[in-house]
Protein backbone atom coordinates (compact mmCIF):
# COMPACT_ATOMS: atom_id res chain seq x y z
CA UNK A 1 0.00 0.00 0.00
CA UNK A 2 1.44 3.65 -1.21
CA UNK A 3 1.69 5.64 2.28
CA UNK A 4 1.38 9.26 1.72
CA UNK A 5 4.51 10.26 4.02
CA UNK A 6 6.10 12.98 2.40
CA UNK A 7 9.53 12.88 1.54
CA UNK A 8 11.39 15.67 3.21
CA UNK A 9 12.25 17.92 -0.16
CA UNK A 10 8.11 17.63 -0.67
CA UNK A 11 6.18 20.09 -0.58
CA UNK A 12 4.58 20.12 2.79
CA UNK A 13 0.60 18.68 3.07
CA UNK A 14 -0.26 21.16 5.61
CA UNK A 15 -0.49 23.54 2.13
CA UNK A 16 1.68 26.30 3.70
CA UNK A 17 4.22 26.08 0.35
CA UNK A 18 7.22 25.44 2.14
CA UNK A 19 9.00 21.84 1.93
CA UNK A 20 8.14 19.49 4.53
CA UNK A 21 11.56 19.72 6.18
CA UNK A 22 11.32 24.00 6.64
CA UNK A 23 7.72 23.41 7.80
CA UNK A 24 5.76 20.60 10.13
CA UNK A 25 9.09 18.55 10.15
CA UNK A 26 10.59 21.71 11.73
CA UNK A 27 7.13 21.87 14.24
CA UNK A 28 7.50 18.70 15.66
CA UNK A 29 3.79 18.22 14.25
CA UNK A 30 3.00 14.72 12.81
CA UNK A 31 1.91 13.68 9.43
CA UNK A 32 -0.90 11.26 8.73
CA UNK A 33 0.56 8.31 7.90
CA UNK A 34 -3.04 6.29 8.04
CA UNK A 35 -3.91 8.30 4.57
CA UNK A 36 -3.21 6.31 1.26
CA UNK A 37 -3.32 6.99 -2.14
CA UNK A 38 -5.78 4.05 -2.15
CA UNK A 39 -7.88 5.33 0.47
CA UNK A 40 -8.53 8.79 -1.24
CA UNK A 41 -9.21 6.90 -4.51
CA UNK A 42 -11.73 4.33 -2.85
CA UNK A 43 -13.29 6.95 -1.28
CA UNK A 44 -14.02 9.18 -4.14
CA UNK A 45 -14.45 5.91 -6.50
CA UNK A 46 -17.34 4.35 -4.17
CA UNK A 47 -18.73 6.55 -2.02
CA UNK A 48 -17.69 10.15 -4.04
CA UNK A 49 -16.00 11.49 -0.91
CA UNK A 50 -13.19 13.58 -1.67
CA UNK A 51 -10.59 13.43 1.49
CA UNK A 52 -9.62 17.35 2.33
CA UNK A 53 -6.13 17.78 2.78
CA UNK A 54 -3.92 20.29 4.20
CA UNK A 55 -4.07 23.07 2.46
CA UNK A 56 -8.09 22.64 1.44
CA UNK A 57 -8.66 22.23 5.36
CA UNK A 58 -7.05 25.41 6.16
CA UNK A 59 -9.35 27.44 3.34
CA UNK A 60 -12.41 25.68 5.11
CA UNK A 61 -10.98 26.34 8.53
CA UNK A 62 -10.72 30.17 7.50
CA UNK A 63 -14.39 30.10 6.15
CA UNK A 64 -15.63 28.73 9.40
CA UNK A 65 -14.16 31.72 11.56
CA UNK A 66 -16.29 33.52 9.16
CA UNK A 67 -19.05 31.81 9.81
CA UNK A 68 -18.51 32.01 13.76
CA UNK A 69 -18.19 35.71 13.61
CA UNK A 70 -20.90 35.85 11.82
CA UNK A 71 -23.05 34.52 14.89
CA UNK A 72 -21.26 35.76 17.41
CA UNK A 73 -22.26 39.75 15.34
CA UNK A 74 -25.86 38.56 14.92
CA UNK A 75 -26.72 37.43 18.60
CA UNK A 76 -26.84 40.90 20.31
CA UNK A 77 -29.84 41.30 17.77
CA UNK A 78 -32.05 38.30 18.37
CA UNK A 79 -34.04 40.53 20.61
CA UNK A 80 -38.30 41.67 20.41
CA UNK A 81 -39.34 43.82 17.63
CA UNK A 82 -36.06 42.99 15.65
CA UNK A 83 -37.49 42.55 11.82
CA UNK A 84 -35.99 38.92 10.62
CA UNK A 85 -35.29 40.48 7.30
CA UNK A 86 -33.20 43.29 8.78
CA UNK A 87 -31.22 40.22 10.17
CA UNK A 88 -30.67 39.31 6.77
CA UNK A 89 -29.14 42.21 5.93
CA UNK A 90 -26.73 42.17 9.01
CA UNK A 91 -25.69 38.88 7.70
CA UNK A 92 -25.36 39.99 4.17
CA UNK A 93 -23.40 42.68 4.87
CA UNK A 94 -20.92 41.16 7.41
CA UNK A 95 -20.27 38.29 5.21
CA UNK A 96 -19.36 40.70 2.55
CA UNK A 97 -17.07 42.95 4.21
CA UNK A 98 -15.23 40.07 5.33
CA UNK A 99 -14.48 39.43 1.61
CA UNK A 100 -16.60 35.88 1.61
CA UNK A 101 -20.17 35.19 -0.29
CA UNK A 102 -23.59 34.22 1.53
CA UNK A 103 -24.48 30.46 -0.10
CA UNK A 104 -27.59 30.67 0.57
CA UNK A 105 -28.35 33.49 -1.52
CA UNK A 106 -29.88 32.33 -5.15
CA UNK A 107 -28.93 28.92 -4.13
CA UNK A 108 -31.46 27.11 -6.27
CA UNK A 109 -33.57 29.51 -6.10
CA UNK A 110 -33.32 30.67 -2.21
CA UNK A 111 -33.98 34.24 -2.01
CA UNK A 112 -32.10 35.17 0.70
CA UNK A 113 -28.52 34.78 2.45
CA UNK A 114 -29.36 33.55 5.70
CA UNK A 115 -31.81 30.61 7.12
CA UNK A 116 -34.04 32.39 9.96
CA UNK A 117 -36.08 29.14 11.84
CA UNK A 118 -38.32 30.49 14.09
CA UNK A 119 -40.15 28.08 16.78
CA UNK A 120 -42.13 25.33 14.75
CA UNK A 121 -39.67 26.40 11.98
CA UNK A 122 -37.36 23.09 11.24
CA UNK A 123 -35.20 24.69 8.70
CA UNK A 124 -34.81 26.82 5.49
CA UNK A 125 -36.93 29.57 6.48
CA UNK A 126 -36.94 32.81 4.84
CA UNK A 127 -36.33 36.38 6.15
CA UNK A 128 -38.87 38.48 5.34
CA UNK A 129 -41.56 40.81 7.27
CA UNK A 130 -41.75 38.71 10.46
CA UNK A 131 -40.95 40.30 13.36
CA UNK A 132 -39.22 38.37 16.17
CA UNK A 133 -41.21 38.27 19.56
CA UNK A 134 -40.82 37.60 23.29
CA UNK A 135 -40.74 33.79 23.52
CA UNK A 136 -39.73 33.13 20.46
CA UNK A 137 -36.39 30.70 19.71
CA UNK A 138 -34.64 31.23 16.06
CA UNK A 139 -32.02 29.36 14.52
CA UNK A 140 -30.05 31.31 12.39
CA UNK A 141 -27.83 28.87 9.77
CA UNK A 142 -25.14 30.40 7.87
CA UNK A 143 -22.69 29.30 5.27
CA UNK A 144 -20.34 31.93 3.81
CA UNK A 145 -17.79 31.25 1.00
CA UNK A 146 -14.61 32.20 0.74
CA UNK A 147 -11.93 31.96 -1.86
CA UNK A 148 -14.39 29.06 -3.11
CA UNK A 149 -14.48 26.77 -0.05
CA UNK A 150 -17.74 26.82 2.13
CA UNK A 151 -18.33 26.33 6.26
CA UNK A 152 -21.72 25.84 7.51
CA UNK A 153 -22.98 26.74 11.03
CA UNK A 154 -25.81 27.69 12.88
CA UNK A 155 -27.44 27.97 16.33
CA UNK A 156 -30.96 28.38 18.20
CA UNK A 157 -31.12 31.50 20.11
CA UNK A 158 -33.91 32.28 22.46
CA UNK A 159 -35.66 35.93 21.69
CA UNK A 160 -36.59 37.17 24.94
CA UNK A 161 -37.49 35.06 27.97
CA UNK A 162 -38.26 31.88 27.27
CA UNK A 163 -40.60 29.56 28.28
CA UNK A 164 -39.92 25.39 29.99
CA UNK A 165 -40.64 24.33 26.45
CA UNK A 166 -38.49 26.20 24.82
CA UNK A 167 -35.51 26.00 27.43
CA UNK A 168 -35.80 21.99 26.77
CA UNK A 169 -36.02 21.65 22.79
CA UNK A 170 -32.87 24.04 22.70
CA UNK A 171 -31.01 22.14 25.31
CA UNK A 172 -32.02 18.49 24.11
CA UNK A 173 -30.93 20.29 19.80
CA UNK A 174 -27.30 21.26 21.64
CA UNK A 175 -27.09 17.94 23.25
CA UNK A 176 -27.97 16.26 20.61
CA UNK A 177 -24.87 17.97 18.05
CA UNK A 178 -22.35 17.10 21.51
CA UNK A 179 -23.78 13.28 21.29
CA UNK A 180 -22.78 13.08 17.38
CA UNK A 181 -19.78 14.79 18.11
CA UNK A 182 -18.26 12.49 20.99
CA UNK A 183 -18.21 9.52 18.46
CA UNK A 184 -16.89 11.59 15.43
CA UNK A 185 -13.66 9.77 15.33
CA UNK A 186 -11.45 7.55 12.93
CA UNK A 187 -12.59 3.55 12.62
CA UNK A 188 -16.27 4.47 13.79
CA UNK A 189 -18.81 4.84 11.13
CA UNK A 190 -21.70 7.41 9.99
CA UNK A 191 -24.84 5.15 11.53
CA UNK A 192 -22.60 6.03 15.25
CA UNK A 193 -23.46 9.01 14.43
CA UNK A 194 -27.13 9.05 13.59
CA UNK A 195 -27.68 6.55 16.85
CA UNK A 196 -25.90 8.79 19.50
CA UNK A 197 -27.80 11.10 18.18
CA UNK A 198 -31.28 9.63 18.37
CA UNK A 199 -30.99 7.81 21.24
CA UNK A 200 -29.96 10.85 23.56
CA UNK A 201 -33.13 12.75 21.80
CA UNK A 202 -35.51 10.20 22.14
CA UNK A 203 -34.48 9.04 25.39
CA UNK A 204 -35.70 13.05 26.66
CA UNK A 205 -39.00 12.33 24.94
CA UNK A 206 -37.83 14.69 21.75
CA UNK A 207 -37.75 13.45 18.00
CA UNK A 208 -35.58 13.66 15.27
CA UNK A 209 -36.40 15.08 11.88
CA UNK A 210 -35.46 12.48 9.04
CA UNK A 211 -35.85 14.77 5.78
CA UNK A 212 -32.68 16.76 5.98
CA UNK A 213 -29.04 15.44 7.06
CA UNK A 214 -25.69 16.67 7.26
CA UNK A 215 -23.63 16.68 4.64
CA UNK A 216 -20.07 17.06 3.28
CA UNK A 217 -18.81 20.46 2.63
CA UNK A 218 -15.83 21.98 1.03
CA UNK A 219 -15.57 23.23 -2.27
CA UNK A 220 -19.45 22.79 -2.69
CA UNK A 221 -22.51 23.49 -0.71
CA UNK A 222 -23.42 20.16 -0.11
CA UNK A 223 -21.07 17.39 -0.95
CA UNK A 224 -21.15 13.37 -0.21
CA UNK A 225 -21.54 11.65 2.21
CA UNK A 226 -24.69 12.09 3.91
CA UNK A 227 -25.07 12.27 7.74
CA UNK A 228 -28.62 11.20 8.90
CA UNK A 229 -29.36 12.24 12.70
CA UNK A 230 -30.65 8.82 13.16
CA UNK A 231 -29.01 5.55 11.97
CA UNK A 232 -28.25 1.82 13.87
CA UNK A 233 -24.62 1.94 15.60
CA UNK A 234 -21.82 0.04 13.89
CA UNK A 235 -23.52 0.95 9.91
CA UNK A 236 -22.52 2.95 7.11
CA UNK A 237 -19.48 4.68 5.87
CA UNK A 238 -16.09 4.03 7.78
CA UNK A 239 -15.33 7.23 9.18
CA UNK A 240 -11.18 8.54 8.08
CA UNK A 241 -9.10 10.99 8.25
CA UNK A 242 -9.47 14.21 5.97
CA UNK A 243 -13.53 13.76 5.66
CA UNK A 244 -15.02 16.83 6.35
CA UNK A 245 -18.97 17.84 6.82
CA UNK A 246 -21.44 19.04 8.65
CA UNK A 247 -23.60 17.55 12.15
CA UNK A 248 -26.61 19.59 12.27
CA UNK A 249 -29.38 17.42 13.99
CA UNK A 250 -33.01 19.11 13.40
CA UNK A 251 -35.01 18.03 17.03
CA UNK A 252 -38.73 18.58 17.62
CA UNK A 253 -40.26 19.16 20.68
CA UNK A 254 -43.31 16.87 19.58
CA UNK A 255 -43.01 13.94 17.03
CA UNK A 256 -40.58 13.96 13.69
CA UNK A 257 -43.00 14.83 11.06
CA UNK A 258 -43.19 17.79 9.10
CA UNK A 259 -44.28 19.37 5.73
CA UNK A 260 -42.82 22.25 3.68
CA UNK A 261 -44.86 25.32 2.90
CA UNK A 262 -46.06 26.38 -0.60
CA UNK A 263 -42.70 28.74 -0.64
CA UNK A 264 -41.09 25.31 -1.09
CA UNK A 265 -38.51 26.27 1.77
CA UNK A 266 -39.89 26.74 4.81
CA UNK A 267 -40.24 22.93 6.80
CA UNK A 268 -42.31 23.08 9.53
CA UNK A 269 -43.43 20.39 12.40
CA UNK A 270 -46.76 18.87 11.49
CA UNK A 271 -48.06 19.17 15.50
CA UNK A 272 -47.23 22.86 15.74
CA UNK A 273 -44.33 21.73 18.04
CA UNK A 274 -40.93 23.79 18.57
CA UNK A 275 -38.09 22.50 16.92
CA UNK A 276 -34.32 23.44 17.34
CA UNK A 277 -30.91 22.90 15.70
CA UNK A 278 -27.36 23.10 16.67
CA UNK A 279 -24.41 22.69 13.49
CA UNK A 280 -21.15 22.43 12.99
CA UNK A 281 -18.40 21.62 10.19
CA UNK A 282 -16.29 19.36 11.63
CA UNK A 283 -12.62 17.52 10.43
CA UNK A 284 -11.81 13.69 10.83
CA UNK A 285 -8.64 13.94 12.35
CA UNK A 286 -6.06 11.08 13.42
CA UNK A 287 -7.66 10.88 16.59
CA UNK A 288 -10.85 12.18 16.91
CA UNK A 289 -12.34 15.00 15.30
CA UNK A 290 -11.94 19.04 14.89
CA UNK A 291 -14.23 21.96 14.47
CA UNK A 292 -13.72 24.01 11.83
CA UNK A 293 -16.42 26.17 12.90
CA UNK A 294 -16.04 26.49 16.69
CA UNK A 295 -18.13 27.82 19.02
CA UNK A 296 -18.67 27.12 23.04
CA UNK A 297 -20.98 24.24 23.29
CA UNK A 298 -21.17 24.60 27.19
CA UNK A 299 -21.35 28.34 27.62
CA UNK A 300 -25.30 28.84 29.85
CA UNK A 301 -28.49 28.73 27.21
CA UNK A 302 -30.01 31.17 29.35
CA UNK A 303 -28.60 33.81 31.26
Amino acid sequence: MDKMQPGRNDPCPCGSGLKYKKCCIAKGIPVSKTFTRDTIKTYLAKYDIRLKDGKEIEAIRRAGRIAVDTLKMVEPYIKPGVKTDDINTLVHDFTVKQGAIPAPLNYRGYPKSVCISINEVICHGIPGERILKDGDIANIDVTPILEGYYADASKTFFVGTPSPEAKKIVHVARESLKAGLSVSKPGNRIGDIGWAIQKYAEGRGCSVVREFVGHGIGTDFHEAPQVPHYGVQGRGIMLVPGMVFTIEPMINLGKKELHVLPDRWTAVTNDGSLSAQFEQTILITENGYESLTPYDLDVPLFK
